[in-house]
Formats: structure tokens, C-alpha cells, sequence
């Protein structure tokens, strides 16, 4: 099933399990703030397949990202991806760049039925991207990893943050991408949460300048590329291809990500994040739970929480996001709009476009205020 023909509110583009908050790295941009060991109450192997066995009632072929931490901190994933494999799901990882992921771990897991994996690369090179994920080798860790992904038959995804300290090397990075030959960009623009709190983020107006990048870089590449927490990028596609720009909108080659379309999604609209011990958020980036896995069914939560109800009607978005004629494909990043104001129907600060009819205040006015 393509992304594009999933109806979110009965069921999610993408669902993300965080397997563990374990992690050898302290990355700067870490949500979950990861630390060297488990917590005593993660959801157990057995729990774990109950839940994919509740997931694969939302239907065929309903994608799930094992996520962490370190995923592969916890030695049951290969059979996991195999249960959720045998349920009629489509099981990809996203491991940290360390030690763990060896050639032996990568083949048991394509073995097992994973069908991608997603490494992680903030910087070209070692210096850049050890310095940002805190960790050395965890550049050539990488790289080892993702060429021994592709040797495997493995698709190859590729994830970078975008903040102050990462955004110049954006150009570098996306040559990178193709050298490994990634199916699939994924730019994450940084919310502040977690370690992420201490980073520089960018402004709105530079966001706007790298979207319509991107979408250049889209139109030249043979990977694909989405955003995470940036859906304003559907906008400046749109706006591109009605006669502002050259770029073409986001693809819509049905890869796996469940990425930007003109249909995407946000938090709680297409997207669900379980957490190591349980709890449903719309995303990892907005923990705000609206149940747990141990008390109810993924998808009962999913469908019925007043949390999720809420995020996926953009008639109750607020501020300028509400006034928006593209809060219908856009809708701002609620999770950014949460961790800025505590309100997840706020307007999202990191994008740069006034409704032409908007008269009202804007997110980042306080900021730039103080910037005077």
C-alpha cells in the first residue's frame, strides 16, 4: 500500500517503537537523552510481539521502525523483525552508529526480513560528525555499516539533523548520500527536546532558503528525499510548482518512509510513536502519552485517543498555522509548536510564511524581539 492511499485517521503512515533509550553515543540532538544502560522497564520481548501482533490490525503492510537509543542494545531484534515480518508487517531499524552494528548483526537482520535500515550522518566527515554525535569512530562505524547494508541487498536510508552547527555542511552531506547510495534523504529540522535544548537552531527564514534547496536537490537526485518535523516543506514545494520556483514537489516514488507527500503527515496525523516502556505519543519529538501499550491496543489509542483525534483535525490549529491556506498539507510541526509554547496546536515557529489574510501575532516575534 502506497502512503498516499492510507486514510490516517484509522491508521498510521508510520509506527515508531523505541526498542530501548540505551545508547554507547551522546549525540548533541538526542530526544531521549540516552545513557550506557536499560531501563528495568522496557516492554519485554513477549510484549514487544504483542504489540506487533495489535499493529498488524491497522493492515497490510503497515510499515514499523524499530528505533531507540540503540535498538541493538537489546538482543532479541533480530527475531522481532522476524515476528513482525511473519505478521504482515514491514519491519525497517533505525541502529546507532557504533561498535554494535556489525556485518554478522546487518545479515541476521536482512535474514530475518528487515526491509530497510537508516544510519545517521550530521557531518561529511569524521571530524564533523564524531564531534556531533560525541563518539569516536562513529563516522567510520557508520560508513562500514551502511556499505555493508547495500552489500546485503538492504535499501540504505540516511538521516541528518539540521541546526547552527550542521546546516553549512548540508551540501557536502547530500554528496555523501549518493556515494552510498541511499534510496532515501531524511532531513530532520531540530526540535528542542532532550540534549537538543542546548543546540542553535536556525532560523526561519534559513529553513525557507534549505527547503527550497532541497527541492532542487530532489529534482537532480536519484535518492529521495523527506523532512521530519518540517512538513512546511510540502508548501514550498507546492508553492515551487505553482510558478514560484523550478524545484518538483516532494517525490512520490512510495518508498517506505512514508515521507513528505502532498498528503502528509504530522504528530498524531499518519505518525505514532511507541515508547521503550509503553506509552503512545504522536511523536517522539511530543511525548505527550495518550495511553500505553500494556493497558490497550496501538490501535484503539491510535484511532480514538482525543490526543490523536485532535492533532488530525486542522480546523483546531492555532495562530497563523490555523489561518493557513496550507495547514491541509502542511499543519506545522506539532511537535516543535509543543516544545515552544506547551501547546501542540500552536503555530510552529521554525516556518518563515505569513498567511497573506494574518494579521495576528507570530511565534517567533518574542525571539526576534529579544534578538533587537
Amino acid at each position: 500500500m502506497r502512503p498516499t492511499d492510507i486514510d490516517p485517521s484509522e491508521r498510521p503512515v508510520v509506527l515508531i517503537w523505541e526498542l530501548t533509550q540505551a545508547c554507547d553515543l551522546a549525540c548533541k540532538h538526542c530526544r531521549a537523552e540516552a545513557e550506557d544502560y536499560r531501563h528495568p522497564e522496557e516492554l519485554t520481548t513477549e510484549e514487544g510481539k504483542q504489540l506487533l501482533a495489535d499493529a498488524a490490525e491497522f493492515g497490510d503492510e503497515q510499515l514499523v521502525v524499530l528505533s531507540g537509543g540503540d535498538p541493538l542494545y537489546r538482543d532479541d531484534v533480530a527475531e522481532l523483525v522476524e515476528y513482525g515480518t511473519e505478521q504482515g508487517l514491514r519491519m525497517t531499524l533505525t541502529p546507532s552508529g557504533t561498535a554494535s552494528l556489525t556485518p554478522d548483526r546487518i545479515d541476521d537482520l536482512a535474514e530475518a526480513g528487515l526491509r530497510r535500515m537508516a544510519v545517521s550522518l550530521d557531518g561529511p566527515d569524521a571530524e564533523s560528525h564524531d564531534e556531533f554525535r560525541q563518539e569516536a569512530e562513529s563516522f567510520e562505524q557508520t560508513i562500514a555499516a551502511a556499505r555493508t547494508a547495500r552489500e546485503k541487498g538492504l535499501p540504505l536510508q540516511v538521516n541528518t539533523t539540521v541546526c547552527g552547527e550542521t546546516v553549512d555542511e548540508l551540501p557536502a552531506i547530500r554528496e555523501l548520500v549518493a556515494d552510498l547510495e541511499a534510496v532515501l534523504w531524511s532531513v530532520f529540522f531540530l526540535v528542542p527536546v532532550g540534549r537538543g535544548t542546548v543546540l542553535d537552531p536556525i532560523s526561519p527564514e534559513r529553513a525557507e532558503d534549505v527547503m527550497e534547496w532541497l527541492t532542487t536537490v530532489q529534482r537532480e537526485a536519484e535518492f529521495d528525499i523527506k523532512t521530519t518535523e518540517a512538513p512546511h516543506y510540502r508548501r514550498v514545494a507546492l508553492q515551487q510548482r505553482r510558478g514560484k520556483g523550478c524545484g518538483r514537489p516532494p517525490s512520490d516514488a512510495g518508498d517506505d518512509s512514508g515521507g513528505d507527500r502532498s498528503t502528509g503527515i504530522t504528530a498524531g496525523n499518519g505518525f505514532a510513536f511507541v515508547s521503550h516502556t509503553g506509552e503512545v505519543f504522536p511523536s517522539g519529538f511530543l511525548p505527550k502519552s495518550a495511553g500505553s501499550v500494556r493497558e490497550a491496543s496501538v490501535v484503539d489509542i491510535y484511532r480514538n485517543a482525543d490526543l490523536f483525534e485532535r492533532l488530525r483535525d486542522p480546523t483546531k490549529l492555532q495562530g497563523k498555522c490555523g489561518a493557513c491556506e496550507f495547514r491541509f498539507v502542511c499543519g506545522g510541526s506539532r511537535s516543535r509548536a509543543f516544545a515552544t509554547t506547551g501547546d501542540p496546536l500552536a503555530s510552529d515557529p521554525l516556518c518563515a510564511y505569513v498567511p497573506d489574510e494574518y494579521d495576528g501575532p507570530l511565534p517567533n516575534q518574542q525571539s526576534a524581539l529579544d534578538a533587537d
